[in-house]
């Protein structure tokens, strides 16, 4: 039986997803991107997901593009150009989705994986993990985001320079960014994991998801702009939501004079 590219598991209103090409090291195929793209479509409509979780099977994350398909594709006239459409595609949809994404590194996570992971909303690693953009050691550019959202990630200066070496850093290397939220020993990179998405999950509904979806679209907009959206976002939310209501009610328990055993 042939094993799926990405397995699924629902953990409560957490949903739990293993990118499954461990011999490859997760390399990213087109079966492993239309999954992976399933997977935003399929959480966003399903009221029981707070947060989706991903991570990859066996000894890293993701170590980028599959190479073979590349070559396949070159060998038979296709610009591999059109692949990667289809998995900056996904990252983008990732990166506007309503629910929360949250990546787990280990091992690995170099250029394709690098670009998923900054699609997430929190990145936890293992201080163990080797990150970078890694595309010149193979004479290749990136094309999933990386030379967009690493700088935003990380900072102008650290961003150059895995750019333009194809250096690979610990996760500890990328404290002081605070780009990834949490970095801790690999035999307790799972349990840390679920404790964040637990958090995210806690504060899941209709205004985290607009609050999602507004950090995408101001996303390198100018100030005046962002700004603008920022009202429009809690004009609509205050107009769609029982938010009076939930502030009568936290302002009622405050005054209610509190009993004495």
């Amino acid at each position: 039986m042939i094993e799926p590219p990405v397995l699924v598991e629902q953990r409560g209103d957490i949903r739990w997803l293993t990118l499954n090409r461990p011999g490859r090291r997760n390399a990213l195929d087109s079966a492993l991107i239309a999954a992976l793209d399933e997977q935003v479509t399929v959480a966003d409509a399903d009221p029981d997901t707070a947060v989706v979780a991903v991570t990859g099977a066996g000894p890293s994350f993701c170590a980028g593009g599959d190479f073979d398909q590349f070559l396949s594709l070159d060998r038979d006239g296709i610009h591999p150009v059109r692949f990667l459409q289809h998995v900056s595609g996904c990252f983008t949809r990732i990166t506007a989705a309503a629910t929360p994404w949250i990546a787990v590194l280990h091992g690995h996570a170099i250029a394709g994986g690098l670009e998923l992971a900054l699609a997430c909303d929190l990145v936890v690693a293992a201080d163990t993990t080797l990150i970078g953009d890694g595309h010149l050691r193979h004479g290749l550019l990136p094309a999933g985001g990386s030379s967009v959202r690493l700088p935003a990630a990380v900072g102008h200066g650290l961003a150059r320079r895995l750019l333009l070496t194809g250096e690979l850093l610990p996760a500890t290397a990328f404290a002081p960014s605070g780009w990834i939220d949490q970095i801790v020993p690999e035999p307790v990179l799972e349990a840390t994991a679920m404790q964040v998405c637990r958090q995210m999950a806690d504060r899941s509904g209709p205004s985290q998801s607009a609050l999602k979806r507004l950090l995408h679209r101001i996303t390198g907009a100018d100030p005046a702009t962002a700004l603008q959206d920022e009202l429009d976002a809690f004009a609509d939310n205050w107009t769609d939501q029982p938010v009076s209501e939930a502030l009568e009610a936290f302002l009622g328990d405050r005054t209610t004079p509190r009993r004495t055993a």
